[in-house]
């Protein structure tokens, strides 16, 4: 996976809360959902961006006690987006799942 996010990368990114973290993950999980069907290439450079930030998160360690959540996090997005969605999920379950760190974050 190349560094999309570079400068996220080179440490800005554990300058974040876990909130702003996931919110940002959110936002490009939403892209994501939006282009599936329509548009193939953007569907794949957001899921891209999206595991990208996703893995930033996971091995900041500052969150270690939140690690496994993390990485199921990363594996139920992974099955619903590209997998066979093993564990029926939903967009909408997604949507309120990030949207409550977008909430967090803006606090």
């Amino acid at each position: 996976m190349t560094a999309v996010h570079q400068s996220l990368a080179a440490g800005r990114w554990q300058q974040l809360t876990l909130a702003e973290q996931l919110g940002n993950v959110g936002s490009e999980v939403y892209r994501a959902i939006r282009w599936r069907r329509e548009n193939q290439p953007a569907f794949e450079r957001a899921l891209e961006r999206a595991l990208e930030l996703l893995d930033l998160s996971i091995t900041d360690r500052r969150w270690t006690t939140g690690r496994s959540e993390l990485t199921r996090l990363r594996e139920v997005l992974c099955d619903f987006l590209v997998g066979e969605n093993l564990y029926r999920t939903e967009a909408a379950w997604l949507q309120r799942y990030f949207d409550q760190f977008a909430v967090m974050a803006r606090k």
